[in-house]
Formats: structure tokens, C-alpha cells, sequence
């Protein structure tokens, strides 16, 4: 019965939202109205618990973003004040869903508009902590699922404003090579940083709820692909970052090491627990598991030994004299300086 009022009560929005679109703007401008927008988004987002939106409606969604700023705008600010006011399950799992494609596969301008959800100081669109629908006992089950939902793709948002690109995105496929000569241009203290966001995506994504039969629920497996396509992504990411810091593990600071240390453990807690994704090879995913493991190893030994330096060092000082010490402020010609990326630069005479 759910079912049957919701597929009415979609009928019946979109009807009266067509006729508004026809009276309220010519054919050549009614594709831009607010009309227009209102009916593709009523399109993209319907009751129905099991059924994805049609493709076609959600590249109309997307095509609000190939003409002005204002118009992308609007686009998301619809979309988003949908996401708050509904109080449906589906309906609340189908915004998301519509998100994430404008992450995946919407325009420059789309995205930018995305970009300040959730902005510092205003509101988190995304912050759905809160969603209940009791309902039905199915969308009592599917809440977990927007909670879930809403704060991946939130953590996805994040991430992507870090790296300076949109994790996953088709319009913003990063070269590899130019990627690997940007993150060797990073700090350390960056690295570390950009390194802890891509851990916490993978920890967002075995947070996920496990209690919903997927069997036939074709919406819940295309959201669970888009995810899985993330992940492969954020593990391409992190191998980047951590054959860099392979690099650099003789120049790490003690605070960066344990740093590191502590990400690498927590993505190695995500093993077994993260996406089976698809034409994916199990060699590839073995090796970024193995890459981590020997990293953590090499990262374990250098903060001990790090640690047992600094421990020598002020042993040392403590019982050099002032006239000791002022001889070994001298520069020797054998003296170098270890950039980040690993290469030593010797000073001569």
C-alpha cells in the first residue's frame, strides 16, 4: 500500500509540475525554468525503494550545470533542500544518489556549486544524523542506509576539497605522472594529511550498513558501485602517497612518523572489509595490502630508531660543555641536506 500511494503521490507532483513548466516558459527557454528543474528532480528522485533513477533523468539534472552559474545553483540548491524536507527513505536515498553523480560526472560549475556543502560556518546539507522513516519496516532499514550514505559522501566532499580535485570524477582525471610530481612537491606534514583523509574514506566505506537484503534491490547495488569506484580510486591515491613516503622515511620527523604510522594501521584494519569491486584484480588489491604491511614495517623501525636517536641526543648535550658543542656547529664538506623527496644534496667548499 506504501508502495501504491508513493507511485501516486510521484504521479501526481510530476503532473503538476509539467503543466507549471509548459505555462511558465516558452519551449526554447522552458529546459532552464524553475519549473523544468523542479520536474526533472521530482523525476530523479521517486518513492520507489528499489528502482534507481532512469539514467536519462539524472543527465538531465546534470545538464543544468552546461549553462550558467545561477542556474547550476539552483540545481543543487533544489536538490539539496529536497534532501532536508523529504522525509521518505528513498526519496532521501535517491538525493544522495544524485549528489554523488554530480561529484562523478557533473560539469565544472556543478561541482563548484557543490563544493561549499557543507560550507564553513553555514549549514551541513549532508548532516542526515538524525533521518529516521519508520514507515515501513523497509525504510525503517533503508534510514541506516541515508545516515550511512549522507555522511560518506559528506567525508567523500572532504577528501576531494584536500586533494584539490574531486575524488572519482570523470571531468577531473588526474594524470598520473603529473599527480606523483605534485605530491612530491608536498610536505611531509601535507602528505600526512592527505594520506589520513584517504584512510578515513576507506573507514567511511566499511562503516557500511549490513543488515539490508540486496538481493534485487537494484538501487542500493548501483549506489554500492559508484562506492566501489571511490574506493578503487582512493587506493590508486594512497599508493601514490605511500611509495612517496617510502622515499622519505630517513628524513621523517618523529611526530610524522607516528603520524603515518598510525594511518597505515588503520588502513590495514580495513583489509576484508571493504568492497568486493568488480573486473578488479586480485594481484592489484593484494599488492596495495602488501605495500602497506611493508610500509608499516618501515615506518615502525624508523620512529624506534628516531625516538632512540633523540633520547642519544640529549644524553649527549647534557653532559657536552658550551665549548664542546660550538665545534660541532662547524660544516663539514661530507654535511647534506635530505629534501623531502629523498634525494641528499651535499654542500661543498
Amino acid at each position: 500500500m506504501r508502495d501504491v500511494m508513493g507511485a501516486i503521490k510521484d504521479k501526481a507532483s510530476q503532473s503538476k509540475a509539467a503543466i507549471l513548466s509548459k505555462l511558465s516558459a516558452s519551449a526554447s527557454a522552458a529546459s532552464s525554468s524553475p519549473y523544468s528543474l523542479h520536474l526533472t528532480l521530482l523525476r530523479a528522485t521517486t518513492h520507489d525503494p528499489f528502482a534507481p533513477p532512469p539514467q536519462k533523468h539524472l543527465a538531465n539534472l546534470l545538464s543544468f550545470g552546461n549553462s550558467s552559474r545561477a542556474t547550476a545553483s539552483a540545481a543543487v540548491e533544489s536538490l539539496m533542500d529536497r534532501l532536508q524536507t523529504t522525509h521518505d527513505s528513498a526519496v532521501a536515498i535517491k538525493c544522495l544518489l544524485a549528489v554523488h553523480h554530480v561529484i562523478k560526472y557533473g560539469s565544472f560549475i556543478l561541482q563548484d556549486q557543490l563544493a561549499v556543502y557543507p560550507a564553513a560556518g553555514g549549514r551541513n546539507y549532508l548532516n542526515l544524523s538524525n533521518f529516521r522513516d519508520d514507515s515501513t519496516p523497509l525504510a525503517w532499514e533503508l534510514s541506516s542506509w541515508v545516515r550511512w550514505y549522507a555522511q560518506y559522501v559528506e567525508n567523500l566532499l572532504l577528501t576531494s576539497r584536500l586533494l584539490g580535485f574531486f575524488l572519482g570524477s570523470n571531468s577531473c582525471t588526474v594524470d598520473k605522472e603529473k599527480e606523483e610530481d605534485r605530491v612530491s612537491a608536498l610536505m611531509n606534514a601535507e602528505l600526512v594529511r592527505e594520506t589520513e583523509s584517504l584512510v578515513s574514506l576507506m573507514e567511511e566505506i566499511c562503516r557500511r550498513p549490513v543488515s539490508l537484503d540486496l538481493d534485487g534491490n537494484r538501487l542500493m547495488m548501483e549506489i554500492l558501485g559508484l562506492v566501489g569506484e571511490d574506493q578503487i580510486c582512493a587506493m590508486n591515491e594512497t599508493i601514490v602517497r605511500v611509495n612517496e613516503f617510502d622515499e622519505r622515511l630517513s628524513c621523517l620527523s618523529l611526530c610524522d612518523s607516528v603520524e603515518l604510522l598510525s594511518a597505515l594501521k588503520r588502513s590495514e584494519e580495513c583489509e576484508g572489509r571493504l568492497l568486493a569491486v568488480p573486473n578488479v584484480k586480485s594481484d592489484l588489491v593484494n599488492g596495495f595490502w602488501r605495500l602497506i604491511k611493508e610500509t608499516v614495517v618501515k615506518a615502525a623501525k624508523v620512529k624506534e630508531e628516531e625516538g632512540n636517536g633523540k633520547l642519544v641526543v640529549a644524553k649527549r648535550r647534557h653532559s657536552l660543555s658550551e665549548s664542546a658543542r660550538f665545534g660541532d656547529r662547524d660544516i663539514r664538506p661530507s654535511d647534506s641536506v635530505r629534501f623531502p623527496s629523498g634525494r641528499p644534496v651535499s654542500f661543498g667548499y
